[in-house]
C-alpha cells in the first residue's frame, strides 16, 4: 500500500472559510478558538458532574447492548465512566451504512483518541447518530458502482411526513434491495451484516447504528441515539436557554454572520428575523415543525401557537419533542457529552464558525472542530490505468470537474504518435511566437488596431487547440477501449464530478477490500497529511 499527499484544494468547491481553517497552523480566531492542528484539547477534557456521567454512561451501556456491540465498547464505556473525554463525530442514518465518508469520519474519531490515550490522557471515540433529522431524501438511498454505471438503490418508505428520519421502519421491500445490492457486492460478510442490521421491522437509527458499530467493533467504537426522553433531560439546560434567550441568540448568530461576511467569507446559516434555534416533534404527527417566534415575543409551530410557558412545560414533561437545528445540535450534544474535540467535514467545519458564539453563551466553552481524514481509495485494477496512462489523481479531478469529456481527450492526445505530438507542438509554438509578435506591432500602431489583433489572434490559438482535439478524438476513435478506461476512471475516482468519498458506498469499499479496512483508515487519519490523500489498497 502506498499513499500521496495533495493540498485539501485539489477537490473542488471547498469554501474559503474551511480552506483557510484547515490550512493554516494558529487558530482563525474569532470563528474557531483552535487550529486544525491543534492538540491541547488532549490535555483537559471537559469536566461533567458526577451523577451526569453515571447516568450518561448506563444509557449508553443498555443502548450500545441493544445495538450488539462488541466488548471493546463496553471496555471504552468503563474508561468514559472513569473521566475518560470523547472524541465524537456524527452522522445522519442513512441506508446501507452511506457514503464513504461515513468511514474516514469514524476512523479521525479513533484514531483521536487513541492519539490522545497514548499522551496519557485518557479518550473514547463516539460516532452521535442524527436520527432528529427529517430530511428523507438525504438518507434513503445509496449509491454503489456497478460494471460501467453507477447504480443508486432507493428504500420507499410510506411514512415521510416530515417525521424524524431515525424513527421511520423499514418495510418488507428493503429485502429486495439487499439483493439488488448483493448482485454488486457479492456474498460476504459485509453484506451479511448489512442484512442482519437492514431487515424489515427494523428502523433507520437502529440499523445504521448496529451496522457502524459491527464494522468498527475491534476499535471500540462507541455509538449514541440521543434522541430519547432521557438523553434530552441530561441536555435540557441547553434547550431551555434556546427558548429563554431565543431572541439574543438569534442576535449574536446575525452579528457572527455579518462578521464572517466582513472577513470576506459568507454567513453559513440565513437567520430569518422569527426563526429559532428548536423544532418541536408534533405530538400527534410526529412530524419535527420549526420553531418560530411571533412578533408578541410567542411562539408558533406549524399553525398552532404556543407561549414560552407552555413550551418550559414541555420540557419539563416531554423534553424529547424539543429537538434542535443544525446550529445548536453540537452544542446540544457537548452538553450532553464530555467533548474534547469534534470531527466533521468541511461543512461541518464551516457551520462551527457560526454556532460559536451559541457554545460562548451557552456553555461558556467551545468545542475545538478537528476535520475528518479526506482520502480516494485506489483499487490495483484503477491504479494500473492510472500507471498505463500516466495519470495522477489531481489529473483526473481537474479534468472531469472541467468536462466530463476532458479526461478522454486527455487519454486521447497521449496516444497521438511521437511524430503527430512533435507537429501539434511545434505548430503550437510557432503559431504564438508570431502572434505574440504581431500583436506587440499592432498595439504600437493603434490601440484599437491591437485590440482587434488579439481578438484575431484568440480565434487563431482556439482553431489550433481545435485541431488538437481532431487529433484526440481521432485516436478515441480508432482505440476505443480508451473512453472506456476515461469512463472506469473518472467512475470510481470522481463519479458524477463529485469525490468518491461523498459519492460511493461505504459498504461497496468494504466489500472490495475486506475486513482489514477499517484500521487501515484509522492508521491513515493521524495529521501527517493535512489535505486530501489518494490511497493505494
Amino acid at each position: 500500500m502506498k499513499t500521496e499527499c495533495y493540498p485539501i484544494e485539489i477537490l473542488p468547491r471547498p469554501s474559503r472559510l474551511f480552506l483557510d481553517f484547515a490550512q493554516r497552523h494558529e487558530a482563525l480566531a474569532p470563528f474557531f478558538p483552535a487550529s486544525a492542528y491543534s492538540t491541547e484539547w488532549m490535555t483537559a477534557p471537559p469536566v461533567l458532574a458526577p451523577a451526569h456521567r453515571a447516568t450518561l454512561c448506563d444509557l449508553l451501556e443498555q443502548q450500545n447492548h441493544d445495538f450488539a456491540a462488541a466488548d471493546q465498547v463496553f471496555q471504552n464505556i468503563a474508561r468514559l465512566r472513569n473521566g475518560a473525554g470523547a472524541v465524537v463525530t456524527g452522522q445522519q442514518v442513512t441506508l446501507f451504512g452511506g457514503p464513504l465518508f461515513t468511514l474516514l469520519k469514524a476512523a479521525t474519531v479513533i484514531r483521536k483518541a487513541k492519539d490522545a490515550s497514548a499522551s496519557g490522557s485518557p479518550h473514547v471515540p463516539i460516532f452521535w447518530l442524527a436520527t432528529e433529522d427529517h430530511d428523507l431524501a438525504e438518507v434513503d438511498h445509496v449509491t454503489l458502482p456497478s460494471r460501467h454505471e453507477l447504480k443508486t438503490l432507493r428504500l420507499a418508505t410510506e411514512h415521510g411526513g416530515g417525521a424524524a428520519v431515525g424513527g421511520l421502519t423499514m418495510g418488507k421491500n428493503v429485502e429486495e434491495l439487499l439483493a439488488q445490492a448483493g448482485e454488486i457486492l457479492g456474498p460476504g460478510p459485509v453484506l451479511d451484516q448489512l442484512a442482519a442490521c437492514y431487515r424489515e421491522g427494523q428502523n433507520f437509527g437502529q440499523a445504521f447504528g448496529q451496522f457502524i458499530s459491527r464494522i468498527f467493533a475491534p476499535q471500540g467504537l462507541l455509538v449514541i441515539d440521543a434522541s430519547s426522553r432521557a438523553f434530552h433531560v441530561l441536555g435540557k439546560d441547553v434547550l431551555r436557554e434556546a427558548i429563554v434567550r431565543a431572541d439574543e441568540l438569534r442576535v449574536a448568530l446575525t452579528d457572527r454572520g455579518q462578521q464572517l461576511v466582513a472577513a470576506g467569507y459568507h454567513s453559513q446559516v440565513l437567520v430569518p428575523p422569527h426563526s429559532s434555534l428548536l423544532f418541536l416533534i408534533d405530538s400527534s404527527s410526529a412530524a419535527r415543525l420549526p420553531l418560530r417566534r411571533t412578533p408578541d415575543g410567542g411562539w408558533h409551530a406549524g399553525r398552532h401557537p404556543y407561549s414560552t410557558a407552555e413550551l418550559l412545560a414541555i420540557l419539563e414533561t416531554e423534553p424529547e419533542r424539543l429537538s434542535p437545528n443544525a446550529l445548536l445540535r453540537p452544542v446540544f450534544q457537548d452538553a450532553v457529552l464530555p467533548t474534547a474535540a469534534y470531527v466533521g467535514g468541511p461543512a461541518e467545519v464551516a457551520y462551527f464558525a457560526q454556532s460559536q458564539v451559541l457554545y460562548e453563551r451557552i456553555l461558556g466553552r467551545t468545542t475545538p472542530i478537528l476535520p475528518r481524514l479526506s482520502a480516494t481509495l485506489i483499487e490495483p485494477a484503477i491504479a494500473g490505468l492510472l500507471a498505463r496512462h500516466q495519470l495522477s489523481l489531481p489529473d483526473v479531478i481537474q479534468s472531469v470537474f472541467e468536462d466530463p469529456v476532458e479526461l478522454a481527450q486527455r487519454l486521447g492526445a497521449r496516444a497521438i504518435s511521437a511524430v503527430g505530438k512533435r507537429k501539434l507542438a511545434a505548430a503550437g509554438e510557432a503559431l504564438h511566437t508570431e502572434l505574440s509578435a504581431l500583436a506587440t506591432y499592432m498595439h504600437s500602431l493603434d490601440p484599437g488596431l491591437g485590440r482587434a489583433a488579439d481578438v484575431a489572434g484568440s480565434k487563431m490559438r482556439y482553431q489550433m487547440n481545435r485541431m488538437r482535439r481532431l487529433a484526440a478524438n481521432y485516436e478515441l476513435g480508432r482505440e476505443q477501449v480508451l473512453s472506456r478506461h476515461a469512463e472506469l476512471i473518472a467512475l470510481n475516482l470522481f463519479p458524477t464530478r463529485h469525490p468518491q468519498e461523498r459519492i460511493l458506498a461505504a459498504a461497496w469499499f468494504l466489500s472490495r477490500f475486506g475486513e482489514g479496512l477499517p484500521e487501515i483508515l484509522v492508521e491513515q487519519a493521524g495529521q501527517q497529511c493535512p489535505g486530501h490523500k489518494a490511497i493505494w489498497i
